[in-house]
């Protein structure tokens, strides 16, 4: 599955969220620190909902860019 993930530029570093699955976050320095900590933030967590035997959430969130 692949997830969408909200990526935020701080002052003095990024920040990420994942809309479909509430409570995965990360922070990190760069770009692409941020990307490979939400990606080991999603992994965990759906480990963590397949063995207390709950559901994972299907991807629904999509995104656009507008200028």
């Amino acid at each position: 599955m692949k997830y969408m993930v909200v990526i935020e530029k701080g002052e003095t570093g990024y920040g990420a969220h994942v809309p479909d699955l509430p409570g995965v976050i990360a922070a990190g320095e760069t770009r692409e620190e941020v990307l490979k900590l939400v990606k080991e933030a999603i992994e965990f967590h759906i480990e963590g909902l397949h063995e207390a035997g709950d559901p994972v959430p299907p991807p629904s969130s999509s995104g656009e860019l507008l200028k």
